[in-house]
């Protein structure tokens, strides 16, 4: 968003943070308190606005300039900036000690798996094991909390899905930037007085009628739960999700209280046997206290016994260790070679190594 000849930079100070592309987030919590989150690590800037006036100033700017309002009785905003940065805002009488504004920026190209194999994010064998699920038509779940590298994660998958498929994804604010021609984005609306809200929900249903190989959502959090794993079960195999949670068998349990809340009369047995018939893998990754993003977990979904969930961890990271292959096969492993892989059959064992070539 450009200021245009001899007028006076509405962003004042956070204008610098915006050009210098180390900087993944700015958080403005008062004049005085604005910090940035840069090489993973948070930290507290010299910078300062004149008053709060300005920082609302800034907020009313940007709404504008989305066609959002914010106000009194709508006192926060969720919205997307022509370069992809998210904002979200939220003022008085929400924001008790004053207008509150954070800016999450986006790198101009997604990182690769083989990017974040080079920034030790995971391993070798991990990515291509990856790589070799998303070709294969793996339901992948990605969990993690905020700012762990989700969506990177999820772009980074995003190469490995073979150029001639559809991919259709849907988000709350369009924040994936994936790779291939035949893709449609589609992005959720709030309410607004010219406007009717569209959901998540909505856009997923709809996206099932537009002949789909692939469905992406950016997160799944809400009602729109049940429509992805019914979808997932009717044949929209290769589907990739994030969602938040601390491990991958949390990421189970709140995906079971989602599919809850977002069907009436379903009982946690037939969450559970739903979710066991249409996730294959959960992917957990976690940010760590010197701003390192990690693959931490690699399960496998593997049916149900009773009424329990079966899950089998495939690899993970323990500090003291390092990435490790825990040299278990998963039951999906059949239907790589349906997909074309040729998949070495001692892969999971100790002595098998790999150095992933990059995707042509």
């Amino acid at each position: 968003m450009s200021q245009s000849p001899g007028s006076t930079d509405v962003f004042g100070p956070l204008r610098a943070l915006l050009e210098d592309p180390s900087v993944s987030e700015i958080m403005v919590n008062g004049p005085d308190k604005i910090f940035i989150e840069q090489k993973g690590m948070l930290k507290k800037t010299p910078l300062k606005f004149g008053s709060s006036r300005e920082i609302y100033t800034l907020i009313e700017h940007i709404a504008r300039a989305v066609g959002r309002t914010i106000n009194e009785k709508e006192p926060y905003m969720d919205a997307r900036l022509p370069d992809g940065s998210r904002v979200n805002a939220v003022i008085p009488p929400v924001a008790v000690d004053g207008p509150s504004l954070t800016i999450r920026r986006f790198p101009a190209s997604s990182p690769t798996l083989q990017d974040l194999v080079g920034k030790k994010a995971l391993d070798e064998k991990m990515a291509y094991f990856l790589h070799c699920c998303v070709v294969a038509k793996i339901n992948i779940l990605i969990s993690g909390g905020t700012g762990s590298g989700k969506t990177t994660l999820l772009n980074a998958l995003s190469y490995s899905v073979p150029s001639h498929e559809r991919i259709v994804s849907i988000e709350d604010a369009a924040e994936l930037k994936l790779v291939g021609e035949n893709i449609v984005r589609l992005e959720s609306r709030p309410e607004s007085e010219n406007s009717t809200p569209i959901s998540i929900k909505d856009l997923l249903i709809n996206a099932l009628r537009m002949r789909p190989d692939r469905i992406i959502v950016g997160e799944v959090r809400g009602v729109e739960a049940n429509d992805l794993i019914s979808a997932m079960n009717t044949g929209h195999d290769g589907s990739l999700t994030t969602i938040h949670s601390n491990n991958s068998r949390d990421a189970l349990r709140r995906l079971e209280s989602l599919l809850i809340v977002s069907q009436e009369g379903m009982t946690a047995e037939v969450a559970r046997y739903s979710m066991s018939r249409s996730i294959d893998l959960v992917i957990q990754v976690n940010r760590f206290s010197n701003g390192a993003r990690r693959v931490t977990e690699i399960t496998e979904i593997g049916g149900m016994e009773g009424d329990i969930i079966l899950t089998q961890e495939l690899f993970n990271y323990k500090s003291d260790v390092g990435f490790q292959c825990l040299g278990f096969v998963p039951r999906f492993v059949s239907r790589f070679a349906a997909a074309g892989i040729d998949f070495p059959k001692d892969f999971f064992s100790d002595t098998y190594s790999i150095k992933m070539k990059p995707k042509v």
